[in-house]
């Protein structure tokens, strides 16, 4: 009787293929787990299913293969990059514009914390992004001598000749993933970026700079919605070919979620075999931490992060708040990347920036400490 039981769960689960969302995929989990706590402890018999399970849902079909499930220590790594953003995403948006002096303190800091890379301006006219302005004056003012790598926001060729002009170490050009954004943040189609983006590619690769391009609103965009990952794949089939160091995807309003992540990742990784995969989180909907560690299990190796978790696009509505630093750097540290980055120091340089733009961070392990605490002498 125990047999033909575990036959016939083997026969109508193992090879079940469910068209439907999310709740009938934790709802057979669940099942199958009740079967196999019945198969141990009544039957003395745990049922080894193989299950294999794939759920259509509308935009993608994950699988879920049954196997032992085990935890380890993470290996150590070190080829992961925290690209530290407030500088320039940080700041466009807050009504507290900060002085060029500021914004050399700020970018100082982050140095001296052991931040890497920092995108440290953006060349956009001042009437369009106030907090933006002096870009120029930024870059002269910044230390050259501490191993940092600044890049340069453009939109635009006469962003492009700025930013050369400023002498950055990277150039970085976004391409919106819908034509209602690029109208409201560029004022020009997809298809007109995509023209732009073979000239900055060119122009970049003759003055052998590094240049980045992030495909935004990759996961939602606040004015057309819903944006598919086969429409992302169309605007990254036209930066194929480009003179890339770089490939990036950004949740410009915060409304990603894992499976999203790996599904364009994989997009990416289908068109650039080589280029390193770079992602932009806001934490809006407070899933952004969850988007970077699925980002990092995709084989994402930059990821862009605003200290104190400041951050917002002028003209997205309701795109608060990048990922924090301190709070990526938390979870990634944990998770076994060696990030390089001092935590002590990127919390006083939050508390810093919180209290120069007054108002508070929406970090958190600046408030609730390090884990495990210090030893206090």
């Amino acid at each position: 009787m125990g047999r033909q039981v575990i036959d016939l769960v083997q026969q109508v689960v193992g090879h079940l293929v469910v068209q439907s969302r999310f709740i009938l995929f934790d709802r057979l989990l669940y099942l199958y787990t009740k079967f196999n706590l019945f198969a141990t402890k009544i039957l003395k018999n745990p049922i080894n299913l193989g299950i294999h399970i794939q759920i259509q849902v509308d935009l993608y079909t994950i699988s879920y293969e049954n196997s032992p499930m085990t935890a380890t220590i993470p290996t150590p790594r070190n080829d992961i990059s925290i690209i530290e953003v407030s500088p320039r995403d940080g700041l466009q948006n807050e009504k507290i514009p900060l002085s060029v002096e500021q914004r050399i303190n700020l970018i100082t800091q982050l140095g001296n914390a052991g931040t890497k890379r920092i995108e440290a301006v953006a060349f956009v006219h001042p009437t369009r992004v106030p907090q933006m302005a002096n870009a120029e004056e930024v870059m002269a003012g910044l230390p050259r001598d501490n191993g940092v790598s600044y890049s340069g926001l453009i939109l635009n060729r006469k962003g492009l000749d700025r930013a050369l002009d400023s002498n950055v170490d990277e150039v970085h050009l976004v391409i919106p993933g819908t034509d209602e954004m690029s109208m409201a943040n560029q004022n020009v189609t997809v298809a007109e970026m995509l023209v732009l983006a073979k000239e900055v590619s060119d122009v970049c690769k003759e003055e052998n700079i590094p240049l980045t391009m992030t495909v935004a609103v990759a996961f939602g965009c606040p004015f057309a919605g819903e944006v598919s990952t086969d429409q992302v794949a169309r605007v990254l089939d036209g930066m194929v070919g480009l003179h890339l160091a770089e490939v990036g995807l950004a949740d410009t309003i915060g409304v990603g979620v894992p499976w999203q992540v790996r599904a364009l990742a994989a997009a990416v990784r289908e068109r650039f075999a080589t280029e390193p995969m770079r992602l932009h989180l806001h934490n809006t909907r407070n899933n952004g931490y969850a988007n970077a560690l699925a980002g990092l299990e995709a084989g994402v190796v930059g990821f862009d992060s605003s200290v104190g978790g400041f951050g917002g696009c002028p003209f997205a509505p309701n795109a608060t708040g990048n990922i924090a630093t301190e709070d990526l750097n938390y979870m990634f540290e944990r998770s076994g990347v060696v990030t390089g980055l001092n935590h002590d120091a990127l919390v006083n340089t939050a508390s810093w920036l919180s209290t120069a733009l007054e108002k508070d961070a929406p970090a958190l392990v600046g408030r609730a400490g390090q884990f495990p605490a210090k030893d206090k002498a």
